[in-house]
Parts: structure tokens; sequence; C-alpha cells
């Protein structure tokens, strides 16, 4: 059961730390099957090979983020993967080229003008289509556990908005996002799914943007609820759980098991409380419904799913990335922590070596910080072999 990642990244100007549109100019000379445009130019995309193990993926996604830094880098630019840039201002995106994303920014204007975040999708080998749905239903109880793993969007326009995943509530402002229902076959999903292009709220499949969903060109399933993560190892511990839950759900539905109880009017509360506390605070049980510490809700589902992940090999690198997590904090705590002890730029260049698979980050003097750092305030105040595929 193979797995796949598409990143997305922010484009930034080092020495402010704004949002720049220079994808076009990043990707040319980047293989453009590994690399894409986004909605805006301020944003790039990669696509992995497909992987049998975590390690190989691991090593793709670090080799992929030194070839993008690589590329910004001889544009005196940086790359950041996280679920926002802690300095974009609001709508001060510059739409990419083409009829698709044309139609887009004037249909759904402010929400398409706003669309400067970033996630990461996971895609894991699915038998076929009626698997997908069934297994979409059975995983989406836990994706909220999922989303506070990777919370890194804390701060937006400038300002801390007291949420680890402030990309959340910008997200799912579109008509078609947040945690999907559950469906008696393909067919039933595909009805619904052609019913909404036909009514206009959506132009094709493309534009369902359900936590978790069948891929509307892989035989996948895709899960769609993760902000961007600065380190690469959150991205694949998120991939290790996330193939564990569709492993387990798959043995489930085959022995004839119920996998899921139909009732998910709980789950947008339980993303809502995922994306205001990350790992920093309460999660909601999926097995209570009931509010419980992050880090017991997190090992509950990493016991849940040993028997899995021993069948993947995958139980001690997803328990030590687990406890790392879990004694490092959020993406979202650590961008606050160095906020706290420097300013937003710091946190900032703390993203961007993440980004490059560092820990440190150098630090100019302090006068100059203290100079860029209100500059780049006063700015976002103004309002100024085989890949995985897009």
């Amino acid at each position: 059961m193979r797995i796949g990642v598409e990143e997305e990244f922010h484009i930034l100007q080092v020495e402010s730390g704004l949002l720049v549109p220079r994808a076009d100019a990043v990707l040319r000379g980047l293989r453009r099957h590994t690399f894409t445009t986004e909605l805006h130019q301020s944003t790039v995309e990669s696509n992995s090979r497909v992987h049998a193990t975590l390690a190989g993926l691991y090593a793709d996604l670090a080799r992929t983020r030194r070839r993008l830094d690589a590329a910004a880098s001889s544009l005196g630019l940086a790359v950041v993967a996280a679920g926002t840039a802690p300095l974009a201002p609001a709508a001060s995106g510059h739409p990419t080229a083409g009829a698709r994303y044309r139609h887009m920014v004037e249909e759904y204007r402010q929400v398409a003008d706003e669309q400067l975040i970033c996630g990461a999708q996971i895609h894991v080998d699915i038998p076929d289509r009626d698997t997908a749905v069934g297994v979409m239903c059975a995983v989406s109880p836990w994706l909220p556990v999922l989303l506070a793993l990777s919370a890194s969007s804390p701060f937006w326009q400038g300002a801390d908005t007291g949420y680890a995943s402030w990309r959340t509530l910008l997200w799912q402002r579109w008509p078609t996002a947040g945690p999907v229902g559950c469906f008696p076959s393909a067919a039933d999903y595909d009805a619904v799914v052609s019913d909404l292009v036909r009514t206009g709220v959506i132009s094709d499949p493309g534009m369902i943007y359900y936590d978790v969903r069948p891929s509307a060109h892989l035989r996948t399933l895709e899960l769609r609820i993760c902000d961007a993560c600065p380190r690469a190892e959150t991205v694949v511990l998120v991939a290790g759980l996330f193939r564990a839950l569709v492993t387990e759900a798959i043995e489930l539905r085959a022995s004839g098991a119920a996998v899921c109880g139909g009732r998910h009017e709980w789950l947008r509360g339980a993303s809502w409380r995922a994306a205001r506390s990350g790992l920093e605070g309460a999660l909601v049980d999926p097995r209570t419904h009931r509010e419980a510490p992050a880090a017991d809700v997190v090992r509950g589902l990493l016991a849940r799913l040993r028997p899995a992940l021993d069948a993947h090999g995958d139980w001690e690198t997803v328990r030590d990335l687990t406890e790392a997590a879990l004694a490092d904090g959020s993406a979202a705590e650590r961008m606050r922590r160095k906020a706290r002890e420097e300013d937003l730029l710091a946190c900032t260049d703390l993203l961007i070596a993440e980004t490059r698979g560092e820990r440190r980050h150098r630090r100019p003097p302090p006068a100059t910080r203290r100079r860029v750092a209100r500059s780049a305030a006063g700015a976002a105040g103004s309002g100024a072999p085989e890949v995985l595929g897009g």
C-alpha cells in the first residue's frame, strides 16, 4: 500500500518575510511533473514519487525541498511550508494565468483572493472507488487528530489569531470544504459530486475539498485536512498514521465489521477544536466524543493503530516521531515561542530553516532585525519515474 504527498509552499522575500508572486520564475528550470503552480503566484506545489516505505518518502521530500529551496535562493527568495505566512497581508495574491483560476477568482471573490494558505495532501493506494468511499467514512473521526499534529498557522496579517491552524478557518469558507458525510457506494458519492457541478457551485470534481476524498484522477484516498508542515518529519508522521488508518479500515471492511456509525455531525466541532488547540490544548476524543488532553488522544490513536503500523514496518518510526512531536509541540507553538522571544520576522526565519531541514536559523544584528520587522509589519497592515501528480 504505497503513499505519496503533495506539498504546498509559500514564496517569500527573505528580507521582509512578505509573499512575492514569483512562482513562474522559481519553477523555471525545475521539472514540471514534480513542481507546479497553484491558484496564486505566491505558492508552488511539489508532487512526490510514490513510496512503499516511510524512509523512502522522507528522502524524497527532503530532496525535493532542497531543489525547490535552491531555485528560490538563486532569486534571493525563500520557500516556507506552513499553513500561513506570518506576515502575509490580506488579499495580496496574484492569480496564476489560466481559465480555471480566472473563473475561481471571479466566482469566489474574497474567498479566492485570500487563499494565501498552504496544505499537505497525503495519498494512499486504494483497491477501488467503492472501497475508497467506505474507508473515507471510517477514517473521518480521526482526521482532526492529524490536523492537530500538522497545525502551523497561528498568524494572519501579522497578528496572532489565537488558533493553531487559522488556515482551517480560511479553508472552510469554500462551499465543499470540511468534514465529509457517509455514502453507501462510490456511485452515490459520484452522484453528489455531479449534482454539485450541475448546480454551478463548483466547476469540476477537482473542487471537492472535503477533509478526505477519493482522488479525482488517481486510485488513491486523499487526506486534505492538514496544514503544510515546516518539518518534513511531521509530513512523514501524518502519512504513516493515515496509511495505518486506511489499512485498519480496509481490514475491518473485509471482515464484515461495521466501520462507521454513520453520524458525522460532531466532526465539524472536533475539527474546530483541533484548529483552535493544536497539540497544546484539548481535542475531542473520537472514542468518547468528549474533550481530552491532546497527548492522550494522540497516544490513543497510536496504540489503536499498532497492528496496522507493524504490518507496514512503521511502528518504531511512527512511535518515535509521535513522541518527538508531543515533546517539541506543534509548529504553531514553536512559531509563537519564537515570536515571543524575538518577533515575527524571526518566526519567518524559523520556518525557512525548518523547511530546509535545519534546526537553527541565522540571526541578523538586533538593530537590523528591528528595522526590517517594522518595515514588514507596516507592509502587512497596508493590504499591499512515477510521480504522484497534481
